[in-house]
């Protein structure tokens, strides 16, 4: 009986992988020396010049690149259209030709809207799940691929005349007010059309102290009773207060995390050339897909608050 083949370590010869090892310490050894640290200690190397990176200068306006019809077209602006692009081309690759039995591109295409149905159906409930599915689901997979698309290699390093042609969508605030807006309005719009006029209760809750206040023209002073329904109005005026705050919130959590995300990157990247950068890589992946999980996720949370009843609170 043949004696099972050895693999070795983590599937690849001994020597294979010595030689795995070695490559990977003279790259990170040339990073550090082609580096401004390295080069600080060491002096600099004119053969390692090409390895170098250029002194990140982060502006957080997108710089305009050309207008169309009179509007300002940013590089923020397109890398958003190459996002859209991108999630249209794929969406039609897979499912234009849809199988019973998927390949690895359509099942994992499968597996993520079935997990975010099923986030809004837990969350919502299967009726009103189903009804707030396509906007949470594209808000969540655009806020994502914004993310991730930037992260590839050589998006930023195209130049069209002195600015770069390529810049992160969610990097530019406009991007993430815009996204907030419309969540603003999905979650309005689902609002009023479920409660109608008693959608505003929760918010100008006037009923129980103009209720208490007649009391008293009949002779039934309660003290109790007016408090609690002064009480009730100013808790109805700061939740209007707080509605109109989410879109702030919204809009500088994801600008924020996106812009300092890139930025480390930049100055990672700058510091030690080809080597520091590739751990953060990991961090900005995991960092997009929470950002973007968040917004979806307190998007639906805030529609399904918007669409129970507030009886409770008019009384």
């Amino acid at each position: 009986m043949a004696e099972p083949q050895k693999r070795g370590y983590l599937g690849c010869s001994f020597p294979v992988l010595i030689i795995i090892v070695i490559i990977a310490l003279a790259i990170i050894i040339l990073g550090f020396l082609a580096g401004p640290i390295g080069s600080k200690l060491i002096g600099e190397m004119e053969w390692l010049s090409w390895m170098s990176v250029d002194e990140p200068e982060p502006h957080l306006p997108a710089p305009v690149l050309f207008n169309v019809l009179g509007l300002p077209i940013t590089n923020t602006i397109i890398a958003g259209w190459i996002t859209v692009v991108f999630l249209v081309v794929v969406s039609w690759v897979i499912t234009r030709r849809m199988k019973l039995v998927p390949g690895r591109l359509q099942a994992a295409f499968e597996f993520l809207l079935g997990w975010i149905y099923d986030l809004c159906g837990s969350i919502a409930g299967e009726e009103n799940g189903r009804k707030f599915f396509p906007v949470i689901c594209t808000i969540f997979l655009f806020v994502l691929f914004n993310a991730w698309l930037s992260l590839i290699p050589g998006f930023g390093s195209i130049l069209f005349g002195h600015h770069e042609l390529l810049r992160g969508a969610n990097t530019d605030v406009n991007t993430p007010l815009a996204i907030a807006l419309v969540s603003f309005v999905f979650v309005l719009y689902f609002g009023l059309k479920t409660l109608g006029i008693s959608f505003f209760r929760q918010y100008f809750n006037f009923g129980p102290v103009f209720h208490s206040i007649g009391q008293v023209f009949k002779g039934k002073f309660n003290l109790m009773g007016i408090f609690s329904g002064a009480v009730g109005v100013f808790v109805g005026l700061l939740e209007l207060l707080s509605m109109f705050i989410r879109i702030i919130s919204f809009t500088f959590r994801l600008f924020g995390n996106m812009t300092a995300g890139e930025i480390l990157l930049l100055i990672a990247a700058f510091l030690v050339p080809w080597v520091l950068a590739l751990p953060f890589y990991g961090l900005e992946l995991l960092v997009g897909f929470v950002q973007a999980l968040i917004f979806a996720g307190l998007t639906l949370v805030f529609v399904t608050m918007a669409v129970s009843p507030h009886e409770g609170e008019a009384h």
